[in-house]
């Protein structure tokens, strides 16, 4: 167990130790007190009010004595975290959604008297108590953040830089899930293997808080043992099914959800999508010195669920079919997801989004996650720390990908396949790119070649002038491809109209599309009733997150005129 120095050290912002950790005055217990529907407990001395890696764990508001926080980790290590008194309470954001508890409390030597707020009641609190929410959504934010930084919970253990590693490294960082790393080339690491007897065929591997250990598992699999996501039934109708986690899906779930529609987001890889990939984003209205796409996306997804809205990542959509007639306003909608689940929905939105073009290259998969990136994110910048690195794109991603990396590395390749940025790129990114002295911008050059192999890894790239032909090598161990996009419609398999280049047709288009066969009644509908598309995956479409956003606030009063004519028809 840690001592209390080394507690302090867990939340190290100490002018935000009061934000972390307030205390309710009596007016604002009684306020508490009347969205509880449970009894006040008594604790005994040291006895425990919930055990890290419960779930329905609710917050408790101690209301007399003492309690003490704490977090474990994967190697059963205890940590102690804060001791709570009176007027003040357990719990971070999983309490929000009924998730396994990242955190334990027991009560103090004295012991404790408190009361339970689970979480749909804790949720009305906190939406319907605006100075009191405050206080609980912003500790509650805090506490994720500094469990974060301490790095309790699961252990990874992996080679350094290995893409299975990274994968799972990059789906908890995403994820917002604390977590521990291990070299097992390190002396830590070395010592795990030997004790747990591990072949080198079982790592990565992943070691729960609760002992279990999952050898090298796929991102479903930790999300699954870790309780990140929600129960699904096929039986459960929501208003609102939205597929797609970036900031066009979240925004259609914080303002359907706040609107007390029931919703679901799923999303197949990880929260955000591109934009959550995004370094850096300075063009968003009112964050004047930037946000990084992990930040916007992560407090959209604590809003979201602040009102109630379900996320479940990874869970992909492989199908979607209507349950009954098409041409009634109450029809639902069946989703199917993988692992043969399947959910039934009101209405659908086609949030999906699109994903960066994999260039033409015979053995790209061979250094996908290792040697090449589609993303550039702290896990990456830190793998090619001091390197000189490529970076291939024109667009406001690349440039912010560029922003990010270039102080990082040694020399920072800047390959742009037409005549320059300004056709493509943000006035404002090339005027940062143009003040960086390690970036070299090579323009009229295509990636035609990558070097090395699976075992080793990538060791360097050609280039070809697209002018003269010459072809240019550099010795680099990293990749990252910022190429256009192609949208994630191939899982629709033809149940709703695309154009000619695979986006989302809505509204008249859509209507076209179909022959004049379907009547599409509101413009971001799709040639499916009740299913609509959003953000990038929608054709014509501005590829920008403040219209994703827009287009997430837009669809739901769209929704609203569906269901209510459902409603009107069954009246």
């Amino acid at each position: 167990m840690r001592t209390p120095q080394q507690i302090e050290s867990m939340f190290p912002v100490a002018d935000r130790s009061a934000q972390r950790f307030p205390r309710l005055n009596a007016l604002q217990l009684q306020t508490v007190r009347r969205f509880v529907r449970a009894d006040e407990r008594t604790f005994g001395p040291d006895e425990m009010l919930f055990d890290v890696g419960q779930s329905d764990v609710p917050a408790w508001f101690l209301t007399d004595g003492s309690a003490t926080m704490f977090g474990r980790d994967g190697f059963d290590q205890e940590s102690q975290l804060r001791a709570l008194e009176s007027g003040q309470f357990t719990g971070e954001l999983h309490q929000l959604a009924s998730r396994p508890t990242l955190t334990g409390t027991r009560a103090g030597p004295e012991g404790c008297r408190a009361v339970p707020l689970y979480a749909a009641d804790l949720r009305s609190l906190i939406v319907g108590s605006a100075d009191v929410g405050e206080l609980i959504m912003r500790a509650f934010i805090l506490r994720r953040v500094g469990l974060l930084e301490a790095g309790v919970g699961p252990v990874l253990l992996g080679r350094a830089g290995s893409a299975p590693l990274l994968r799972l490294q990059g789906f908890l960082s995403r994820s917002a899930y604390p977590h521990l790393v291990i070299d097992c080339s390190s002396s830590r690491g070395q010592q795990l293997i030997g004790d747990l007897a591990l072949p080198a065929d079982d790592l990565p591997l992943l070691i729960c808080p609760c002992g279990r250990l999952l050898k090298h598992p796929s991102n479903a699999e930790a999300a699954a043992w870790l309780g990140i996501n929600p129960p699904l039934s096929p039986e459960v109708v929501y208003d609102v099914a939205v597929i797609g986690a970036g900031p066009a899906g979240l925004a259609t779930a914080v303002y359907a959800a706040s609107e007390g529609l029931s919703v679901l987001v799923i999303d197949r890889e990880t929260l955000g999508g591109q934009a959550g990939a995004s370094a850096r984003i300075e063009n968003y209205l009112g964050f004047p010195t930037g946000i990084s796409g992990a930040a916007l996306t992560g407090r959209a997804l604590n809003q979201a669920q602040k009102f109630g809205a379900e996320v479940a990542i990874p869970v992909a959509a492989s199908q979607l079919a209507v349950k009954s007639m098409t041409s009634r306003p109450d029809a639902l909608l069946q989703l199917g997801l993988s692992d043969s689940q399947s959910v039934l929905a009101r209405t659908v939105v086609i949030a999906s989004g699109a994903r960066y073009k994999r260039p033409a290259i015979a053995n790209l998969h061979d250094f996908e996650g290792v040697g090449v990136h589609y993303w550039a994110s702290p896990v990456e910048s830190k793998l090619c720390a001091g390197e000189e690195v490529v970076l291939v794109g024109a667009g406001n991603s690349a440039g912010q990908a560029t922003v990010f990396l270039a102080p990082q590395v040694k020399r920072l390749h800047l390959m742009v396949r037409g005549s320059g940025l300004e056709a493509s790129m943000s006035k404002y990114l090339i005027q940062r790119i143009a003040a960086l002295d390690n970036v070299e911008l090579h323009v009229g050059h295509e990636l035609t070649e990558l070097q090395g192999t699976r075992l080793g890894g990538l060791e360097g790239a050609a280039f070809t002038d697209r002018a003269s032909g010459a072809a240019k090598q550099l010795p680099v161990r990293h990749v990252f491809m910022f190429i256009g996009a192609e949208p994630n419609t191939s899982w629709l398999n033809g149940c709703v109209a695309l154009d000619d280049k695979g986006y989302v047709v809505t509204g008249a288009a859509a209507a076209a599309s179909a022959g004049g066969g379907v009547s599409v009644v509101h413009p971001l509908e799709t040639s499916l009733p009740r299913v609509f598309a959003i953000g990038d995956v929608r054709s014509g479409s501005t590829k920008r997150v403040a219209s994703a956003v827009g287009e997430g606030a837009a669809v739901v009063a769209q929704i609203h005129s569906v269901l209510g004519a459902a409603v009107r028809l069954n009246a």
